[in-house]
């Protein structure tokens, strides 16, 4: 009897011992782990739990979101890196959200009827707003505050009048979303130039 209880105290042992290794590489493990800085994600803006039906309020809603998505970005760029372009044949940053911007206020003004104040002043030459991340950030800012208002003061009738784009007929409405895919396009680019300055870029904003 006390033989058959000698074997299998044997392998009982063996695996508390296991488990007591294991426990104590799991908690070296957590202890090793670098913390999170604080500013490593932006505080997320909570959507709304229904989304609007009405589609001026959609348009509104999503070129605020792509407004919030800019402002991160920028802010997430060090100030020596606005003037950064990771291959000569391609934009700065700086002139990524320039371009972006001059859209900005191209697609807000065909869509309202309003007068581009940018139209013969392409914010991608204004080498001021290339040096100075404030001036840049407040700038581009002020495009997406353009559009939002210009969208506000639309109708749902109006969304489906036709405008002309480049020579191309198309409903406001229609013209609005591509003024917000090619926003969305010339941001997207700057991830990498966020991360070759060792940036995290912030995360996407699908709501």
């Amino acid at each position: 009897m006390n033989y058959k209880l000698k074997r299998l105290q044997r392998p009982i042992a063996a695996v508390a011992i296991s488990a007591f290794l294991s426990l104590g590489c799991l908690a070296q493990t957590a202890s090793e782990k670098k913390p999170v800085p604080q500013n490593a994600q932006p505080n997320r803006i909570q959507p709304p739990k229904e989304m609007p039906s009405d589609r001026v309020a959609i348009l509104v809603m999503e070129w605020t979101r792509a407004k919030t998505g800019a402002q991160e970005y920028i802010e997430a760029m060090p100030e020596d890196g606005i003037s950064f372009r990771p291959t000569a044949e391609i934009r700065t940053f700086a002139e990524q959200m320039l371009h972006l911007s001059g859209g900005n206020y191209m697609f807000g003004a065909t869509a309202s009827g309003q007068a581009n104040p940018y139209e013969k002043n392409d914010p991608e030459k204004m080498e001021d707003l290339k040096k100075n991340k404030a001036a840049l950030l407040k700038f581009v800012m002020g495009s997406y505050d353009f559009v939002i208002n210009a969208v506000k003061g639309l109708t749902v009738a109006k969304l489906d009048q036709t405008v002309d784009l480049f020579g191309m007929k198309m409903p406001c409405h229609l013209l609005l979303t591509k003024g917000i895919e090619h926003q969305a396009h010339h941001r997207g680019q700057t991830t990498i130039y966020l991360r070759l300055k060792g940036v995290t870029p912030p995360s996407e904003r699908l709501f």
